[in-house]
């Protein structure tokens, strides 16, 4: 089966996929960072067990496993992959996981929180998400009892998550936008709007690929469906900006955006060697050839699938012996030479 990344997405628009995260706890037993390691095994082998009729609810095929019995670099790859979390890579604690065989539903078991639901999609579909993530909920709440609070709502080991309990959050492609002298501000007045903005890799110039996550700053005296409709509009709105700022710079100079995108397929089609930097770079580039027209391509292609499978965990776990650096760079262009969409050629 696909994996959900590998979905092409929609055409003409700079949204690349969305998110939803719930994270609940069980009543009986106390906070994560509170279990000791018996208790521990226990929450995560009852729930575990407990939920193993989830497949009912969508007849997906779904992996029950252990992540502190999984190699590092299985769960490197899975991180890279947004499938789990980077404070759970560190717990040596009995930790579980549900994931189905698309990876579009990740259920942490006994992370920061007693449960963590992810549910992902390309393109902008909370409203879609959020309706999975809440049957997900229900299920596990008929077989187990949530701390919840009639005044605080759902009671998580960190005090922003208190009240829904819910992260909604949409990855948009800003290559133009981040480089304007603005940016600063604009995410400033995001924040006023109850989201906040943060690269995907980082920031600034680390962030690679020009990657940006929205999400709600506040859980807490929020209903669910305002958090989902404060994110949608945010995420519209930068996607509007985006598409302004790179239409009037194909209006003015319409040789040199062409050339950008062109020359950047050129290079990854025929490279031998390429960086993680330089991969996400030109990757990015094709990613606005294609969103703004300038590239065609043959066959629907998640240029976002190609981002994700040239991070260096995902590229290791396709070989069969270990890599040093020099050969993660020519493994990683030889994954873009093999797997590079076909385009057909500019007509001027």
């Amino acid at each position: 089966m696909d994996k959900w990344y590998e979905m092409p997405g929609k055409t003409g628009t700079n949204v690349i996929y969305s998110r939803i995260r719930l994270v609940r706890n069980l009543k009986e037993y106390p906070f994560p960072g509170r279990l000791t390691r018996e208790q521990s095994a226990e929450l995560s082998d009852k729930l575990l067990g407990g939920l193993t009729g989830i497949a009912s609810l969508d007849r997906m095929k779904y992996r029950f496993t252990h992540l502190e019995r999984m190699g590092d670099l299985e769960k490197t790859a899975l991180l890279e992959r947004r499938a789990v979390n980077r404070s759970v890579m560190k717990k040596k604690d009995p930790t579980g996981m549900i994931l189905s065989e698309d990876e579009s539903l990740a259920i942490l078991l006994n992370g920061d929180d007693h449960v963590r639901i992810q549910t992902l999609q390309t393109g902008l579909a909370l409203e879609t998400l959020y309706e999975r993530a809440d049957k997900i909920d229900d299920y596990i709440s008929g077989r187990f009892d949530y701390a919840f609070d009639e005044k605080y709502g759902y009671l998580t080991s960190f005090p922003t998550n208190v009240g829904t309990g819910l992260r909604a959050a949409v990855v948009l492609h800003l290559p133009m936008l981040s480089r304007n002298k603005n940016f600063n501000s604009l995410v400033a007045d995001m924040g006023r709007f109850g989201t906040q903005v943060r690269g995907v890799y980082g920031e600034g110039a680390e962030n690679f690929g020009s990657l940006y996550q929205i999400s709600n700053q506040k859980t807490l005296g929020q209903t669910e469906r305002e958090i989902i409709d404060i994110v949608k509009k945010a995420a519209l709105e930068l996607d509007v900006q985006e598409r302004r700022m790179r239409k009037e710079y194909s209006r003015r100079k319409p040789v040199q955006a062409a050339d950008e995108c062109y020359k950047s397929y050129g290079v990854l089609k025929y490279a031998r060697r390429l960086t993680r930097k330089d991969g996400m770079e030109f990757l990015s580039q094709i990613m606005t050839g294609i969103t703004d027209g300038i590239l065609t391509v043959k066959e629907p292609c998640s240029v976002y699938g190609l981002m994700l499978g040239i991070q260096p965990a995902n590229l290791l776990s396709l070989s069969d012996h270990p890599l040093d650096k020099d050969e993660l760079d020519a493994a990683r262009a030889e994954f873009l030479r093999r797997r590079l969409p076909e385009i057909l050629e500019m007509e001027n």
